[in-house]
């Protein structure tokens, strides 16, 4: 595992994909430097099995351009937050030092998702503390960001991923076992089966729209935002 700017931490191979890739790639292009941390195998998915999705992860990484992607084995479907967790992933943040970690939102239908949040969080203070028995240097992440594609709130700020949106969608289709072909045997994850790619391009139209752009991805913060200039804020009020 290398340093890097931004890491992004979710619960399953394609949950990155999904939510935030092409925030990622405008990342990559100015300049800065991704890793992904997968926290589980992703082995209860209806399709496919851990080895299928690793090297569907893995090509995943490779359209996106991150320099690394590790999956951990915190257990799909059975993920905690946990003590031994936290330190775990403490210590992998530890190693990459990241100025900015992007996290699931807190909220969601799979428990996985929500939990996420929550170890994500309490892992990033923790590797800040200078008497934790781990290893690595202390090191905690200046923000913390939270990727709210799929769920109904309101954004603290949207990013326009126009140009990278063809990519992003390309990054997904990498996930072939999960999103190809008849998906009425898993209806309980995306009831309008075999549409997956309509509802991101819909969802992903909609909050671009609000910002005047084709495409953009939705986050939220915890904390307010510090304007320095009132007069070249994007996006017109009337």
């Amino acid at each position: 595992m290398e340093t890097i700017d931004i890491l992004t931490v979710a619960a399953h191979p394609d949950d990155i994909e999904l939510t935030c890739s092409g925030t990622l790639m405008k990342m990559l292009d100015s300049g800065y430097s991704v890793g992904i941390l997968d926290l589980t195998q992703g082995e209860m998915g209806t399709r496919g099995t851990p080895e299928i999705r690793a090297k569907e992860a893995e090509a995943a990484r490779a359209v996106i351009g991150a320099r690394f992607r590790e999956r951990l084995n915190f257990g799909d479907s059975r993920l905690t937050a946990s003590i031994e967790n936290r330190f775990a992933l403490a210590e992998k943040i530890r190693t990459a030092r990241p100025k900015t970690v992007i996290l699931p939102y807190w909220e969601g239908r799979h428990p996985d998702h929500y939990t996420a949040a929550t170890l994500g969080y309490e892992a990033c203070y923790a590797a800040g503390l200078k008497q934790l028995p781990i290893p690595g240097e202390p090191h905690r992440p200046k923000k913390i960001l939270y990727a709210s594609m799929y769920w109904e709130v309101r954004p603290s700020f949207v990013v326009d991923v126009s140009p990278y949106f063809e990519r992003k969608i390309r990054a997904i289709n990498c996930f072939a076992s999960q999103f190809a072909g008849d998906l009425r045997d898993i209806t309980e994850l995306y009831p309008a089966w075999g549409k997956l790619i309509d509802q991101i391009t819909t969802q992903c139209k909609y909050f671009g729209h609000l910002i005047g752009v084709n495409y953009a991805e939705p986050f939220v913060l915890k904390e307010l935002m510090a304007v320095e200039d009132i007069v070249t804020m994007p996006v017109s009020s009337l």
